[in-house]
This record gives C-alpha cells, sequence and structure tokens, in this order.
C-alpha cells in the first residue's frame, strides 16, 4: 500500500504539473503576444479582450470535460481516464505552438485557436478530479491532506516551469524573435513533458476502491454518473462551487490579469514581472503543502475559512500595491496573492473527493471543481480588464474578488467536515476515523 501511494502522489504531481503547464502557457501568452499574433487591429484593449475571451472559452469546456472523463472514470476506472487527459492536453497544446496567425490564416486563424483551446479545456477538465480520486482513493483516512498536497504541488510546478520557459526566451531572444517564433517553443515543447508523463502514469494501478466495487455499485437501473450527480449531489457541488470560485479568481487575475495589466497599462517589462511571480509560486506552493497537511489535524474547512478569509482581504490591497509600480510593493501584492492562494486551495484535493461517493466521486468532484473555474477563472480576466477600461484604475477588481472571498466563507460554513471520514463506498453516513485536533462538529 505504500509503495502504491507513492507511485500515486508521484503520477499526480507529475501529470498535473504537465497539464497545467500546459494550461498556463496559454494565459502568459495570451498576456504578452496572442493579442497581437491572432487579433491585430483591435487596438489594445480590444485586442486584450479577444486574447482572454479565447482564453476564457477552456473554462467554459473544462466541465464538459469533467462529465465526459468523470462517465468513464466512474465507470472504466481512474487510470486509463488519466493517460487519455494527458493525450488530449498534449496534442491540442503542441497545436498551438505550430498554428499559423492572423497574417497568413486571416480569421480561419483565431478559430482554430479556439477549436484547440476548447481541446485543452476538455482534457484538463477530466485532469484534476481523477489525479485527485487517485490519491485520495490510494491514502489512509489519516493523511489524505498530506497525499493530496502532492496534487496541488502539480499547478505550483507547471506554473513555474511555463513562466520560466517564457522568461528564459524573452531573456535570449530579441523582442521581434520572441513575437515571430519564440513563443512557440513552449507549446512544441509541451510533447516531450506528456510523453514523461504518461511514463509515470501507466506505472500506477487502478484505485483499490474503484477495484473493490466501486463502479456500478447500487441496486436497481444504473443511471448516468452525472445524472445522479445533479439528482442527489446537486446542493454539494453547487455550494462546493461557490467555495473554489475565489481560488481561481485569485490566481488569474495575479497570474494573467496583472502580468498583462502591467506590462500594458503600468509600463512594466513582463522581464520584471515574471521573476515575481517564479518567487511567488514558490510560496504558493509552500503555503499549500503547509495547508493540506495542517488540515488532516485542524480539519478541511476549518483551514479553509481561515485562508479564504484572508485572501478575501488580500485582494483588496494587491492591486493599490501593484498601481504604484513600485518594484518592492510590486513584489509584496503578487507574491502575497499567491501565499495567500496556496493556503486556499491546499486542502481541496483532499476536501472535494471526500464529499462524494465512490461510484460517482469522479464525475462529483470534477465538475464542482471546473464549474468553479467557469466564474473564478474565465470570467475574473474580462471582468478586470472592462472595469480597469470603465474607471481607470484596477482598484475595484479587488471588491470584486472580495465579495467573491465572501461568498466562498458562506458556501464552507454550509459544507461538512469531511476531515477524518472515510471515503464512502455507497451512498449513506461515512464512518469516521478518529484524527487529533478534528472536531466532527465544526
Amino acid at each position: 500500500m505504500g509503495a502504491q501511494v507513492r507511485r500515486a502522489a508521484a503520477a499526480a504531481l507529475v501529470g498535473t504539473a504537465i497539464e497545467f503547464y500546459d494550461f498556463f502557457i496559454y494565459g502568459t501568452a495570451a498576456a504578452l503576444v496572442f493579442g497581437t499574433v491572432f487579433f491585430p487591429g483591435l487596438g489594445t484593449v480590444g485586442a486584450l479582450l479577444a486574447a482572454f475571451s479565447v482564453y476564457a472559452v477552456a473554462f467554459l469546456a473544462r466541465p464538459l470535460g469533467a462529465v465526459v472523463f468523470g462517465h468513464f472514470g466512474d465507470r472504466l476506472g481512474r487510470r486509463a481516464t488519466l493517460v487519455v487527459s494527458l493525450l488530449v492536453m498534449g496534442v491540442a497544446t503542441a497545436a498551438v505552438g505550430v498554428l499559423p496567425g492572423f497574417a497568413l490564416w486571416g480569421w480561419w486563424s483565431p478559430v482554430a485557436l479556439v477549436v484547440l483551446r476548447v481541446c485543452q479545456g476538455v482534457g484538463l477538465g477530466g485532469e484534476w478530479g481523477g489525479a485527485a480520486l487517485l490519491l485520495a482513493e490510494h491514502a489512509p483516512a489519516g493523511r489524505r491532506g498530506r497525499y493530496g498536497a502532492f496534487l496541488q504541488l502539480g499547478p505550483t510546478v507547471g506554473f513555474v516551469l511555463a513562466n520560466g520557459v517564457f522568461l528564459l526566451l524573452q531573456l535570449a531572444l530579441d523582442e521581434r524573435s520572441f513575437r515571430e517564433w519564440g513563443w512557440r517553443v513552449p507549446f512544441i515543447a509541451s510533447l516531450g513533458l506528456v510523453a514523461v508523463g504518461l511514463f509515470v502514469r501507466l506505472k500506477v494501478e487502478e484505485s483499490p476502491l474503484f477495484r473493490g466495487g466501486g463502479r456500478g455499485q447500487g441496486t436497481g437501473k444504473q443511471r448516468l454518473p452525472v445524472v445522479e450527480v445533479l439528482r442527489e449531489h446537486r446542493r454539494t457541488v453547487l455550494v462546493g462551487c461557490g467555495v473554489i470560485t475565489v481560488g481561481y479568481a485569485l490566481f488569474y487575475l495575479t497570474t494573467t490579469y496583472a502580468l498583462a495589466y502591467a506590462t500594458t497599462g503600468l509600463g512594466v517589462p513582463s522581464t520584471v514581472l515574471l521573476p515575481m511571480l517564479l518567487v511567488g509560486a514558490v510560496g504558493m506552493g509552500a503555503a499549500g503543502w503547509t495547508s493540506a497537511r495542517r488540515s488532516d489535524g485542524w480539519g478541511r474547512r476549518r483551514t479553509m475559512l481561515w485562508a479564504t478569509a484572508f485572501a478575501a482581504l488580500w485582494s483588496l490591497v494587491e492591486f493599490p500595491l501593484l498601481e504604484t509600480a513600485r518594484r518592492p510593493l510590486m513584489f509584496v501584492a503578487l507574491a502575497g496573492a499567491m501565499v495567500v492562494l496556496g493556503a486556499v486551495l491546499g486542502p481541496v484535493a483532499a476536501f472535494l473527493p471526500e464529499l462524494f461517493p465512490t461510484r460517482v466521486r469522479y464525475t462529483g468532484a470534477a465538475l464542482t471543481y471546473n464549474l468553479g473555474g467557469v466564474v473564478g477563472g474565465a470570467l475574473t480576466p474580462l471582468v478586470a480588464t472592462r472595469l480597469t477600461a470603465a474607471y481607470g484604475t484596477a482598484e475595484l477588481v479587488g471588491w470584486y474578488v472580495a465579495a467573491l472571498g465572501v461568498v466562498a466563507v458562506l458556501c464552507l460554513r454550509l459544507l461538512p467536515e469531511t476531515c477524518g471520514a472515510e471515503l464512502a463506498p455507497v451512498d449513506g453516513e461515512r464512518r469516521r476515523t478518529p484524527v487529533l485536533g478534528t472536531d466532527p462538529a465544526a
């Protein structure tokens, strides 16, 4: 069991890091070059809005990926489904790297970009939920948060890889070379990373809970997993979505919109901002690791409540600090937001799977996680761009995220504490195992 847990942790970390690398490089490229490559002639704000709109398309596709991959993951198994999701994401990402720009293909170019971005969203929609289940269903109840921390390190590693590659390219190439071909390198390089991820994932055994009867449990006629989730667990999905939204909003506001706003609106070079975000990402990983491990003793809900409340407060100071254009304060704004974000999302990989029974756990956890991305990840850069253009300052963007934080706190109060619960193979009461510091009534 110990060796399989370690393999599952490695597979979750490596695979998720690669999938999020693929997803993040689009966001960085959208902030830096996609406006001019695929949407020339729309003006600075128009091109940025167009690039972010295509960026948002993937978030709209992620719930679809959660339903499709969740269906097969709940029926056929977690392991095989995760292999397919990695392939879908990798091929779509590499295709973006060879896609001709508007100058060669005209409007067919952005149309193809939208199609590929949908494929990215579908692939990532199936990734996180399956990886979270692979860990949660292998790990012992008292250490589920600790092992889930490996999964939550995946986005951090993917972000560092994505932005590190872009930073190296910008330092090595002149502006013209970077805009003509340099930005394509991170996308094409995705194929090599996918090969590594497949090698690691194929060595992991199927989830023991699924092998033990998770598929098709229960009596009577079987329903589609998504139908069962929406009929019997609809409240959990909607409330869980409200919890996740603020994390998405804070992350993409900080890593994508803030990068675009500071480079185009404040005149700060991206070679100054990317190192700040890279250092912040390290802090995010450390905070997420600490938060996830702490949730095993203190409780998932309690840990996330404190972190979410602090995230709402931090969002009010992030953009005022950023707009000073003073580099030390900008670093505090960006790195601080990343650290707070890590604390918010650390326990999520254990928390969401614990809310659903085995036979629909993949669909339920993945759908909840990715629906939160529609509001938090897809809409936030668009809302932020509109607010800043209308009022001439990004300060109101912080109030928007703070409002999402308040909603998340209220939603957390509606969910049960799951720390120490045995993962339920069927619907019904969860059995609890005593965990030091856990208050079942919290």
